[in-house]
């Protein structure tokens, strides 16, 4: 199209357009975002004559039909019993090629994504100081470089220096990858098992949910959380703060004593 007939009306429709597509009301806010970015930097850098107003226009047309806004933020915490039976049925399916028990402990030990777990090497474990470095960790402000030192904790139920050097045991290498799966894969097993033992709404990324929640249960603040999890916004850290009622028990004996 020409920019000329980029109006109110064509956006509108783009954005229902998108809508029946499947689009989310999160997805087509971001889907504005950058059309209303390429016309700002022809503005700005190329001196094309042209209003971003239609895009704001359009954005607030859109956000009354319901098409456009902010998603819901997820509070699903696994309990204990669901995450015991998953780590259960990984380790007594002798098909299963993937560490899913290993994996899924590992992920609430580390609150690290699925896809930097299958990312991180051997060369960037430190067992003297229980040290591990993620690399390129997600960063809406940088794509790469954004390369992290994270502490290999045993405070969340699960030692995750003790998972490696146990990943190390079982694939007899020290070589490239410590968890050498495809991330996808490790993800479809994680939902063929939560099928298998009717778990329903959750999602493996719910375990860096659940491992950040058990980092604040243990008492560390919301920076020194971030020095695990990555979050560059400790704002963002607010919503893993999810705290079960019975941890009140323990921090109240812990400030008695």
């Amino acid at each position: 199209m020409k920019i000329s007939e980029l109006d109110r009306e064509r956006l509108i429709q783009f954005g229902r357009d998108r809508a029946k597509e499947g689009a989310g009301p999160v997805t087509l806010g971001i889907d504005l975002g950058y059309i209303k970015t390429i016309l700002s930097h022809a503005a700005a850098v190329h001196g094309i004559q042209l209003s971003t107003e239609p895009t704001d226009l359009a954005r607030i047309a859109l956000n009354r039909l319901g098409l456009v806004g902010k998603g819901n933020e997820r509070d699903r915490r696994p309990t204990q019993d669901e995450i015991d039976r998953i780590i259960a049925r990984s380790d007594l399916t002798p098909q299963l090629t993937i560490p899913l028990g290993r994996i899924v402990r590992f992920a609430i030990a580390t609150a690290m994504r699925l896809d930097e777990i299958c990312r991180v090497a051997w060369d960037d474990f430190d067992p003297d100081h229980k040290m591990l470095i993620v690399r390129d960790r997600k960063d809406p402000r940088r794509k790469s470089g954004n390369n992290q030192k994270i502490p290999l904790l045993d405070v969340s139920g699960y030692d995750a220096c003790a998972l490696v050097n146990e990943q190390k045991g079982a694939s007899k290498s020290s070589k490239g990858r410590i968890f050498p799966y495809n991330s996808r894969s490790v993800g479809t097993a994680f939902r063929r098992t939560c099928r298998a033992l009717k778990i329903s709404d959750l999602h493996f990324h719910d375990l860096r949910h659940e491992g950040a929640s058990r980092l604040f249960e243990a008492g560390f603040s919301i920076e020194q959380v971030a020095l695990v999890t990555g979050h560059r916004d400790w704002k963002m850290l607010r919503r893993y703060t999810h705290l079960k009622p019975e941890q009140l028990h323990a921090r109240k004996n812990g400030v008695a004593a």
